[in-house]
C-alpha cells in the first residue's frame, strides 16, 4: 500500500470519486470543488471532485422506485442483509480506520474503534432495546375485536453525515432506517467524502439492492437541495445548530416529512468536593480534549467547587500542558491529532482571544504548532460565569473554567446555555448527583465520569439547540418507522346504536 498520495493510491478505496445510483457507481468530473487533505500534511490530498447536482433528483427517483420491493422483503431478509453489512464492515475495517484517520486527523487508536463500531451496531439495532421499539403488537378491544399496531417506514430517508464521526454517525442512522424498511440516500460531510465513499462501497458488496443505499457527493447545494426535495420522506442529520435550523426552515411546508437532528453541544461538567479529583480531573481532561475537542460532547465548560478549585486546576493544566499532540497515524504515543483544516485553527484562536478580551484568564493557552498540518495546543480559560447571551460551541480543544460557592450555582451555570446536549457531575454524594440529575437540563447525564463517551446501547440526544427530541443511539429506530393503530372485527353482529336503524331485510335474500 502506497504511504503518499490520494485514498485510491493508498489501497483505501475501489474506485475513482463517484456517486452511487441504483445500484452503479456515476464517477464525477474532476475538479476540486469538493476536496479533503489530510490535516496532518495539507499538501496531501485524499479526495476531490466537482459535485454533479442532477445526481440528488436521480439518486431520490432510484430510491423512491426500489424502496417498496425492499420494504416486502420482510424484516428477516433485511436482517440477513444487515448481517451481511456486518461481516463486510468488519473485514474493511483497517482500510476504513486508515482512511479516518487520514481524511480527519483523528489519531488512529480513535479510528479504529469507530470503523469496528460500524459491525457493532447492526447487534445493537437487532437487539430487544432497539428493534423491540418497532415490534407489532396487539390488544383484545371486544369479545370479537382486537386493536393492533404495526410499524411502516418512512420512506426514503436522507441522510446528511458529519466529518468528526464520518463512518459511525451515518452508520447509526442508515442500519436502522434500512431495518425499518426504508431506502437511505448518504451525504458525507464534505471535508470527508472519502469515507462516505468507502461506506457505499462496502454497501455494494454486502449485496444492498440497487438504489436501497444511495451516494451523492457535495457541499451546501447538494445538502440543500436533498434535505429539502420532495421525494424524501426523513432528513437524519448531525452536524451544527446553524446548519440544522435551516433545514427546519427548508421543512417548515413538509409537516409529514421526519426531521432527526443531534447538534451540538456547550457541555459542562460540575466538581464538588466529594469527588475523587484524580478521576474529575482525568476524566474532564479526556472529555474535553478528545479528537482534539472536535465531538459534540467533549466538555466546554468545568465548574468547579470553590472548596476544591486550587487543587484541581492546579492538576488539570499540568495534565492539559503535558498532552501530547501529533500525526493521527504517529507510531509514538499521540491523545492530540490535528484539527480539520486551517479555519478550524483559526476558530479555537480567535474564540480564546474573544475570551481575554472579555476579561477570561488564560490558564494554558492554546497556541498554532509551528509545524505543517493543522496542530493546536490545548487552552484553557479561567472565566467569570457563564451566560445564555455569552454560550457558544467551540469546536476544539479550548475549554471554559468557572469556580462558584454551591451546588445551587453550580446547576444554574450548567444551565447557563442555549443547548442541553451532555453535562457530568463529579461527586461522591448521593444526594448531589440526585439533585442534579433532577435540574440539570441535558439529554445525557453522567455521574464521576466524562461527558464525550457515550454507550450506542443507550439513547443519544439532547435538547434546546442540541436536537429535536430524536434521540439517536439505541432509540434511532424510533425515527425510522411511525406506528399505524388498526380495529379488527372478526365478528358479524355489529349491533346499531341508539337512534339508528338497521333492518335486515334492507339487505335482500
Amino acid at each position: 500500500m502506497s504511504q503518499h498520495g490520494t485514498a485510491i493510491d493508498r489501497g483505501l478505496l475501489d474506485g475513482p470519486p463517484a456517486n452511487l445510483i441504483d445500484g452503479r457507481f456515476h464517477p464525477l468530473p474532476a475538479g476540486d470543488a469538493i476536496a479533503s487533505r489530510n490535516p496532518s500534511v495539507p499538501d496531501d490530498v485524499v479526495w476531490q471532485a466537482e459535485e454533479r447536482l442532477a445526481d440528488v433528483d436521480a439518486a431520490v427517483a432510484a430510491a423512491r422506485a426500489a424502496q417498496p420491493a425492499w420494504n416486502a422483503l420482510g424484516r428477516d431478509a433485511r436482517e440477513a442483509i444487515l448481517r451481511r453489512w456486518q461481516e463486510v464492515t468488519r473485514e474493511r475495517a483497517p482500510r476504513m480506520a486508515e482512511l479516518i484517520t487520514l481524511e480527519m486527523g483523528k489519531v488512529l487508536s480513535e479510528s479504529r474503534f469507530e470503523a469496528n463500531a460500524l459491525a457493532g451496531k447492526v447487534d445493537i439495532t437487532l437487539g430487544e432495546h432497539s428493534a423491540g421499539r418497532i415490534s407489532d403488537y396487539e390488544v383484545a378491544a371486544g369479545e370479537t375485536k382486537s386493536g393492533h399496531c404495526r410499524y411502516k417506514p418512512h420512506g426514503v430517508m436522507a441522510v446528511l453525515g458529519p466529518f468528526n464521526f464520518p463512518a459511525h454517525l451515518p452508520n447509526g442512522h442508515f442500519v436502522p432506517a434500512l431495518l425499518a424498511g426504508n431506502a437511505v440516500i448518504l451525504k458525507p460531510s464534505e471535508k470527508t467524502p472519502g469515507v462516505g465513499q468507502a461506506l457505499a462501497e462496502m454497501a455494494v458488496e454486502a449485496g444492498v439492492p440497487a438504489g436501497i443505499f444511495g451516494l451523492v457527493q457535495g457541499g451546501p447545494a447538494v445538502a440543500a437541495s436533498l434535505s429539502g426535495h420532495d421525494g424524501v420522506d426523513g432528513v437524519l442529520f448531525t452536524g451544527s445548530w446553524p446548519v440544522g435550523r435551516r433545514i427546519l426552515e427548508s421543512n417548515l411546508d413538509s409537516p409529514g416529512r421526519i426531521v432527526a437532528l443531534e447538534l451540538g453541544g456547550s457541555n459542562p461538567s460540575v466538581v464538588m468536593p466529594s469527588a475523587d479529583l484524580r478521576q474529575a480531573v482525568t476524566e474532564c481532561a479526556r472529555a474535553a480534549f478528545a479528537t482534539s475537542g472536535q465531538r459534540c460532547t467533549c466538555t466546554r465548560r468545568i465548574i468547579l467547587h470553590a472548596d476544591i478549585a486550587d487543587r484541581f486546576l492546579n492538576a488539570f493544566c499540568k495534565v492539559a500542558s503535558t498532552i501530547v499532540v501529533g500525526p493521527g497515524d504517529s507510531e509514538d504515543p499521540v491523545f492530540m491529532g490535528p484539527v480539520v483544516n486551517a479555519a478550524a485553527v483559526d476558530d479555537v484562536l480567535a474564540f480564546q482571544s474573544d475570551l481575554h478580551a472579555s476579561g477570561g484568564r488564560i490558564l494554558v493557552e492554546a497556541s498554532r504548532m509551528d509545524r505543517p498540518g493543522h496542530f493546536v495546543t490545548p487552552g484553557v480559560v479561567l472565566v467569570d460565569g457563564f451566560s445564555v447571551d455569552r454560550d457558544r460551541e467551540c469546536f476544539g480543544p479550548l475549554v471554559q473554567v468557572a469556580i462558584v460557592e454551591s451546588l445551587d450555582a453550580a446547576i444554574e451555570q450548567a444551565n447557563a446555555t442555549r443547548y442541553g446536549l451532555a453535562a457530568s457531575i463529579f461527586t461522591g454524594d448521593d444526594a448531589e448527583w440526585d439533585r442534579f440529575f433532577d435540574d440539570c437540563r441535558s439529554g445525557c447525564i453522567n455521574r464521576n465520569t466524562g461527558t464525550a463517551g457515550a454507550s450506542s446501547m443507550l439513547p443519544f440526544g439532547g435538547l434546546g439547540h442540541s436536537g429535536n427530541h430524536r434521540p439517536a443511539g439505541a432509540f434511532s429506530v424510533d425515527y425510522c418507522a411511525y406506528p399505524v393503530a388498526s380495529m379488527v372485527e372478526r365478528g358479524g353482529a355489529a349491533a346499531p346504536p341508539a337512534g339508528m336503524l338497521v333492518k335486515d331485510d334492507w339487505f335482500g335474500a
